[in-house]
């Protein structure tokens, strides 16, 4: 965790383990139902479009086939590096080194900006909030994807895992900050059972990893998430 910029938000699941998470990532929505969802509020068609807390770069490639240009911001070095590689050969994508509170982008740059389980968690990410102010460009779209902890099978382990969180009061919190809500059914779909196991173990503590796991069979999770988006 070291390798990461002073600032940024920790993610273990990704940072610790990103090779599991590669399998998280191949899992999520199928379906293509927050790709969907976002589509239909803005599209990206030659939108500069800003993916902050990009990883290894997993969603970049797909930005980039109809998107003017692309932006990834990661604040840890060694997936920076991993989405770089990744991207490689995209002459529409760069990546950077930083963080949501210092987004290294112009003033009035971007479009579309997007943050999956990334920085923008309610309560607490208003510098990164600023920071959209001043990046993105009138009438361009800020998508923050999130898990809704109030239903499905993932949102139960989630309440299991963090039973201080309060949805409720995440809400209010975007709310407040002009956000629109969309609530989102999705799923976890893996191709073998020890995938599944692995990528709940990153997600959890030991304890209600295990006790998932040994509750849950088969290969899929349906997995409700929150939508956020605002206008500017």
């Amino acid at each position: 965790m070291r390798a990461a910029l002073p600032g940024a938000v920790p993610s273990p699941n990704i940072w610790n383990s990103p090779r599991v998470y590669e399998l998280e990532n191949a899992a999520v929505d199928p379906d293509g139902v927050i790709e969907a969802a976002m589509a239909a509020v803005r599209g990206r068609a030659g939108a500069h479009v800003l993916d902050i807390g990009c990883g290894t770069g997993y969603h970049l490639p797909l930005f980039a086939r109809d998107a003017r240009r692309v932006t990834g911001v990661e604040p840890h070095a060694a997936l920076a590096a991993a989405a770089r590689a990744r991207v490689r050969g995209l002459d529409n994508v760069e990546v950077h080194q930083g963080v949501a509170q210092r987004l290294p982008v112009p003033d009035a740059s971007v479009e579309v900006a997007h943050a999956r389980w990334a920085y923008f968690f309610g309560p607490g990410c208003e510098p990164g909030l600023a920071e959209l102010e001043r990046v993105m460009r009138r009438g361009g779209v800020a998508f923050v994807i999130d898990n809704d902890a109030t239903r499905s099978t993932f949102g139960g382990w989630f309440r299991r895992f963090l039973p201080d969180y309060d949805p409720e009061a995440v809400e209010r919190f975007w709310a407040r900050q002009g956000f629109h809500r969309e609530p989102l059914t999705m799923r976890w779909r893996f191709a073998r059972r020890a995938d599944l196991e692995a990528v709940v173990r990153i997600e959890f503590t030991r304890a209600v990893a295990e006790e998932v796991i040994a509750e849950h069979s088969g290969l899929e999770v349906d997995y409700a998430v929150n939508l956020w988006w605002r206008a500017y």
